[in-house]
């Protein structure tokens, strides 16, 4: 099974398998980085540190030709109190499974560690709003959110470009699921992540979302309406996103979007 769509602005590539997913994702952004890197001097982009990307990064470090010492990472969002040493910690994961791995020179990374988050989401800040974001190249929680835009929290016209939030429980309990942490009461209860307003305004967005837990938020991102109670369906808003799925994660939408292009 291979299905593409468009629900309202958003592209959406449905795939028989996660690898085929990831392979699709992969050759679309590893295009769009050639192009983008022959265009101008360097490329920014945001990478989500995610277990449900790992098939991703790893088909896209099989894309040939690309420059990686001309692209610069941004982190997507990270925990309070976890720092770049902490090996819980999300720029840990960005360090390790595409800073290190890609070959990147330039990456900046939240420090959740801060004495102070609210000058470390200003200084944050600075860094993201210095020049446009390119690339996009994220996922979905299983609450619909996107960074750590949780429903309680999302704000589509988010004056902040950089913002602590409570993390719900939906979203600390996945973070159990993907075993980066032991158990709910080791994940911490606070993030530092990009607004809506920043990610809605990326040029490019990729969103891979795999897996069965991860079908509920599919439906709603692609049939439900477009609010913060799934801040994910802001994506049928923005005009070049993509949103990639296995046949689990499009298994509850697939009878709703029947006969769509």
């Amino acid at each position: 099974m291979e299905r593409t769509l468009n629900v309202d602005r958003l592209r959406v590539q449905a795939c028989a398998t996660s690898a085929e997913m990831a392979v699709a994702a992969a050759h679309d952004v590893g295009q769009r980085l050639r192009l983008l890197l022959d265009r101008q001097a360097r490329v920014r982009a945001v990478f989500a540190a995610a277990a449900s990307q790992e098939s991703f990064l790893d088909a896209l470090a099989t894309e040939a030709g690309i420059e990686w010492s001309r692209v610069e990472v941004l982190q997507l969002d990270e925990y309070v109190g976890l720092g770049l040493d902490d090996h819980r910690s999300l720029s840990r994961w960005l360090a390790q499974r595409v800073v290190d791995r890609f070959g990147i020179v330039q990456a900046c990374y939240m420090r959740g560690d801060a004495p102070n988050v609210s000058d470390e989401c200003d200084r944050f800040t600075a860094e993201v709003n210095a020049k446009p974001i390119d690339l996009g190249l994220i996922g979905i929680g299983q609450n619909g959110h996107l960074a750590y835009n949780d429903p309680h929290v999302a704000d589509f016209a988010d004056p902040r470009s950089v913002k602590v939030v409570e993390i719900d429980p939906t979203s600390r309990a996945q973070a159990v699921r993907d075993r980066a942490f032991p158990s709910l009461d080791n994940v911490p209860r606070e993030a530092l992540t990009l607004t809506m307003s920043v990610l809605l305004r990326i040029q490019t967005l990729s969103v891979v979302v795999p897996g069965a837990h991860k079908a509920a938020a599919v439906a709603n991102t692609l049939l439900g309406p477009i609010s913060p109670a799934c801040p994910a369906s802001a994506l049928r808003r923005h005009g070049d996103a993509t949103l990639y799925l296995d046949a689990d994660a499009f298994r509850q939408a697939e009878a709703g979007t029947t006969g769509r292009p």
